[in-house]
C-alpha cells in the first residue's frame, strides 16, 4: 500500500487492545480510531477468524496483533517481498514473489498448510513451507478458507488441501492432507475464497466459466440447488470475463462484476436479499451503485462504492459496523457512518480499504497517488533542503517551494506564527511537515492546533490534498526556482565554423522552468544531477544532455506535477511514446507501474500497441 494516514476499526467489548478510546455504551458501535495508526506504509490488514489480525508493512514486514497479548514484528528474509497474505480461521499463509509460501499458523489441526507438526502452533515465528519447493511448484497466488486452502502454481494448476468436509476441496470425498491436484475441465487462471469459505470458486482460462465447489445447504455455489458439490461444478449464470471478485461466507457468497454490480445467493439474512437464493442474484438496494471493494465476515459482508460510500449488512453483533439506521442485523446493505476525517479529507485518487473477519472491521486509507511516495523519499533523505523552520537549536530543514504553496504563507509567516510566543515542538512540527510533503496524519488533534495557529481551514478539503495543489503548482511559473536547459541540434548543416563560435552560448539551449524540489522528488538522474553540478557556477539550472525532444521533456515534466501523461493535439504520439517508452529507467523514476500505465492509456488511445 501506501502511505496509511489513519486506522479506524470496530471491536467487540474486551478487544480494545490497539484502541485510544474505549467504545461507548450504546446500541450500535462506532468507529474508533487505533493506535496503529501511527504505522508508516501499510499495505494490508488480514483478520483472522478470532480475537487477532496481520498488518502487512511493505516489502517484507509484517505485525501482528492478538487479544491481551504485546504486538509482535516479523520480517521475511531480506532477498524475499512479499506479494500477497492469505488468512482462515486459524493460518496466515504468506506467498513471496519468488513463488515461495511461509506460515503462521495459530493452529494446523485440519492440515490447512503441509507442516510437519500434527498440530502446530506457532505464532511465535513464521515458518517457511517447504512441500512447493520440494514439488517444484511456483506458487502463483493462494485462497483461504474456513480450514482449507487452494494454491494456483506453474501458471495455471490448481492444488488444495485441508479440511474436505462437504467437498470444500474439490477433490472428491477424501484426502487434503497435503496439497493435492484439483482437477478442472479447463486450466484456472483465478481463485476466490473467504476467511469463513466452505466453498470455493475458479476462474479457468475459457473466461466466461466460473466454477465452484463446497458446502452448498443454503444455495451459497449459486448453481440453482442446495446439494454440496465434492468436485468443480460450471455455475451456469454467471460469465467469468465479468468478475471481478467473489467472496463466500459460511452461509452466502457475493460477486461483484467489472462494472460494479453486487449479486449474491445463500441465507437469506446474510445475502441482502433478505429471501433465500440458490443462483446468483443482482441485490436490488445496490443496483444503482458502482462498487469496487468488498470484505466478508463470518456472518456479515462490507461493499465500498466508487464514490466512497460504505454499505454493510448481515448480523451486526458478531460484524460490529455503525449504520446510519437503528438495525442491529439488517438484512439489507444499509448505508454506514464514516468518521469524519474519511468524509472530508479524501482526494481523488486516495482510496478507503476495508478489511474485516468475526469480532473486528477496519477503514484505513491508500495513498495511489505515487506523488506522496516519492516526497516522501524526498523528505526522509534529509538532502537538498533550502531552508528551514523551527526554533534555536531545533530547526528542520525543508523545501521553501512546497511548503509555501501549500500554506499559502511564507516562511517567514509560517516561522512568526508557529514559533513565536506559543512555540509548538520539534515532534508537533514533524506531525505538520507529513501533511505537507505526504498527506499523512499520524495525530489528528495536534495537526488541528497547528492548522489553528496558522489560521487555515481543518480538516483539509478535498480541495487542499497533495495531488491538487502540486497539479496547481505545476502553473505558479513564479515560483519556479530552477531551469533545465536543454540543448538544441542546429539544423543547419553548412553553417560557418567561426559563426557558430561566435553565436551566443545561450542560444543553443532551452530552457524548462521547474521547481528543483520535484525533480529531487520525482527522478533519480536530477537527483544525480544536483548532487554534481558546480553550484557556484550555476545556482538555478541544470543542463540535461538526452538526445530526447523538448516536446516529451515537457510531457515528462508536466507528468511530474500532474502524475498523467498529456500531449497537444499537434503532436507525433508514435514519437512522444518511443521517446517516453525507456523514460523509467533512463530518468530513474520512482512510480515505474503508475508511468507505465499512464503511457499504455496513450498507446490504446492512439492504437499503438
Amino acid at each position: 500500500m501506501s502511505n496509511s494516514s489513519s486506522v479506524y476499526l470496530t471491536v467487540k467489548k474486551g478487544f480494545n487492545f490497539v484502541s485510544q478510546e474505549k467504545k461507548k455504551n450504546n446500541n450500535l458501535p462506532k468507529w474508533t480510531e487505533s493506535s496503529i495508526k501511527k504505522t508508516q506504509t501499510i499495505k494490508k490488514i488480514v483478520c483472522g477468524g478470532g480475537f487477532y489480525f496481520l498488518v502487512w508493512k511493505k516489502p517484507n514486514k509484517l505485525e501482528f496483533y492478538q487479544k491481551d497479548k504485546k504486538k509482535r514484528k516479523y520480517q521475511l528474509p531480506k532477498n524475499e517481498t512479499i506479494k500477497d497474505i492469505a488468512s482462515s480461521r486459524y493460518t496466515y499463509l504468506i506467498l513471496t514473489e519468488s513463488g515461495k509460501v511461509w506460515s503462521l499458523a495459530n493452529s494446523n489441526r485440519y492440515k490447512e498448510v503441509p507442516l510437519f507438526d500434527a498440530d502446530q502452533r506457532t505464532l511465535e515465528e513464521i515458518r517457511y513451507v517447504t512441500f512447493f519447493e520440494e514439488k517444484k511448484l511456483f506458487v502463483n497466488s493462494l485462497r483461504m478458507g474456513s480450514a482449507s486452502c487452494y494454491y494456483l502454481c506453474n501458471g495455471d494448476q490448481l492444488y488444495a488441501s485441508g479440511f474436505n468436509s462437504d467437498g470444500r476441496l474439490g477433490i472428491g470425498k477424501y484426502g487434503g492432507k497435503e496439497p493435492m491436484p484439483v482437477y478442472v475441465q479447463d486450466k484456472v487462471s483465478k481463485i476466490f475464497a473467504g476467511i469463513f469459505a466452505m466453498s470455493f470458486f475458479f476462474i479457468t482460462s475459457k473466461v466466461d466459466l466460473l466454477y465452484a465447489c463446497g458446502s452448498n445447504y443454503y444455495g451459497q455455489l449459486g448453481i440453482g440447488s442446495t446439494v454440496e458439490q465434492i468436485k468443480p461444478t460450471v455455475v451456469q449464470n454467471i460469465k467469468g470475463s465479468k468478475i471481478l471478485t467473489v467472496s463466500s461466507s459460511i452461509s452466502f457468497s457475493i460477486l461483484i462484476t467489472n462494472e460494479g454490480q453486487t449479486y449474491s445467493c445463500g441465507n437469506k439474512k446474510t445475502n441482502g436479499h433478505g429471501a433465500q437464493k440458490n443462483i446468483f442474484t443482482l441485490i436490488p438496494k445496490l443496483k444503482e451503485k458502482k462498487v469496487i471493494q468488498l470484505a466478508t465476515g463470518s456472518n456479515g459482508t462490507l461493499v465500498l462504492t466508487d464514490q466512497n460510500e460504505l454499505y454493510g449488512w448481515g448480523y451486526n453483533e458478531d460484524f460490529y459496523y455503525p449504520t446510519e439506521e437503528d438495525k442491529i442485523n439488517p438484512k439489507y446493505p444499509t448505508k454506514i457512518s464514516l468518521p469524519g476525517f474519511y468524509t472530508n479529507y479524501l482526494g481523488s485518487k486516495d482510496q478507503i480499504q476495508i478489511a474485516c473477519g468475526s469480532n473486528v472491521s477496519f477503514l484505513y486509507l491508500d495513498f495511489k497517488n505515487s506523488l506522496s511516495k516519492d516526497l516522501r523519499l524526498l523528505f526522509e533523505s534529509q538532502k537538498f533542503f533550502d531552508c528551514e523552520i523551527g526554533t534555536l537549536g531545533n530547526k528542520i530543514p525543508v523545501h521553501k517551494a512546497i511548503i509555501e504553496f501549500r500554506t499559502k504563507l511564507t516562511i517567514d509567516q509560517i516561522q512568526n506564527k508557529l514559533f513565536g510566543e506559543k512555540s509548538i515542538n520539534k515532534e508537533q512540527t514533524l506531525n505538520f511537515l507529513k501533511w505537507i510533503y505526504y498527506d499523512e496524519i499520524s495525530d489528528l488533534e495536534k495537526l488541528e492546533q497547528i492548522f489553528n495557529l496558522l489560521e487555515l481551514t481543518f480538516p483539509p478539503s478535498v480541495d487542499n490534498t497533495l495531488e491538487k495543489d502540486i497539479a496547481q503548482l505545476y502553473k505558479d511559473d513564479d515560483s519556479k526556482d530552477f531551469k533545465i536547459l536543454v540543448k538544441i541540434e542546429d539544423d543547419n548543416q553548412d553553417k560557418d565554423i567561426d559563426d557558430e563560435e561566435e553565436e551566443d552560448k545561450e542560444g543553443k539551449y532551452e530552457e524548462i522552468p521547474v521547481h528543483k524540489f520535484i525533480l529531487l522528488a520525482r527522478s533519480g538522474l536530477f537527483r544525480a544531477m544536483f548532487d554534481y553540478v558546480n553550484e557556484k557556477d550555476n545556482t538555478n539550472k541544470v543542463q540535461d544532455y538526452t538526445n530526447k525532444s523538448i516536446k516529451s521533456l515537457k510531457i515528462l515534466i508536466k507528468y511530474f506535477y500532474t502524475n498523467s501523461i498529456e500531449m497537444a493535439a499537434d503532436q507525433d504520439p508514435k514519437l512522444i511514446v518511443d521517446e517516453l517508452s525507456d523514460a523509467v529507467e533512463y530518468y530513474q523514476l520512482n512510480d515505474q507501474c503508475n508511468f507505465e500505465s499512464e503511457l499504455l492509456k496513450i498507446k490504446k488511445q492512439f492504437d499503438l500497441n
